[in-house]
């Protein structure tokens, strides 16, 4: 039997089909699109027309995919963007009425679960680690081990949220640096209490830009037939140096960086900075299922 995942972020719109045989999951299409729904959506809240329009026209594209592999069994979820905007649930309306797609729009505490089962499925979990999510519109961290969700929250500051509130300089100067970690550090009072209390050993990046710096450091990966990959530290730390201290067109340059990420992944790795550094880790992992992989599971007989 098919069955199919879309994943409608605040920057990425993703579409996963899979067949399942027995308790395998075979993985046979796999597309995304660089929609950008959340688009200015700081300003004013809302999906402006432009976003929207792409938005609804991705699902169109989706459901002409969907409709070829005689999809029935779909489950399509909206995060961040969808869910705090002014207008989500007439971008929900639209995509049922325009597209045949019906949305659920998750909460942040459904979301941060969804990825917890796609990064358990992938192998990445062993001993204490903080399993960490870096969306357009909200992050998302689990602390877990190979057997417990220890603890989950969900954040409103994801990439896309902080470079329009805070990239204001470029190369990013030390002064909106610095007003990016005290932001970030205000929010993350409740995690840091309970990485203090547990003491996590390895980072998890949940694919995105943990993608980006895994294909950046290691070129050679196959991303598309991996499920999880060692990021070294201190590889990391050369990287993440470089990212921070360059242009726009230096970054655009760069290989393996798509135009998607070329200013959000100085978002990414700032925050990823900032949690390393606070929670004294220095053992980082990829896990390429992230949301999807836990919606398909979800979806399994």
């Amino acid at each position: 039997m098919k069955i199919a995942a879309i994943d409608l972020g605040t920057n990425t719109f993703h579409l996963i089909i899979a067949e399942q045989n027995g308790t395998e999951l075979e993985i046979i299409y796999k597309t995304n699109q660089p929609v950008k729904l959340g688009e200015d959506i700081t300003k004013d809240n809302l999906i402006i027309p432009a976003a929207f329009e792409r938005g609804i026209n991705c699902l169109k594209q989706f459901k002409e995919e969907l409709d070829q592999h005689h999809i029935v069994n779909l489950k399509a979820t909206a995060t961040s963007a969808v869910r705090s905007a002014i207008n989500g649930q007439d971008f929900v309306t639209a995509a049922k009425a325009e597209a045949g797609i019906e949305i659920d729009i998750i909460d942040g505490d459904e979301e941060a679960q969804l990825i917890y089962e796609g990064v358990k499925l992938s192998g990445a979990i062993t001993g204490k680690s903080l399993i960490m999510d870096i969306g357009g519109g909200s992050t998302e961290f689990i602390l877990c081990d190979e057997e417990n969700l220890i603890w989950k929250k969900s954040y409103n500051i994801g990439a896309a949220r902080l470079m329009q509130g805070f990239f204001k300089s470029d190369p990013i100067n030390e002064i909106d640096q610095q007003k990016i970690q005290q932001h970030v550090a205000n929010e993350l009072k409740a995690l840091k209490v309970i990485c203090e209390e547990y003491k996590p050993e390895t980072l998890i990046g949940s694919a995105g830009a943990f993608e980006t710096f895994a294909q950046m450091l290691l070129p050679e990966l196959d991303i598309k037939t991996i499920s999880t990959a060692e990021i070294s530290f201190a590889a990391y730390q050369n990287l993440a140096t470089k990212l921070i201290s360059s242009s726009h067109q230096e970054r655009a340059k760069m290989d393996n960086l798509i135009p998607l990420r070329v200013d959000m992944i100085v978002m990414a790795t700032l925050l990823t900075n900032y949690v390393l550094n606070e929670f004294n880790i220095n053992n980082i992992k990829l896990s390429t299922y992230d949301l999807k992989m836990g919606v398909l599971q979800s979806l399994r007989d």
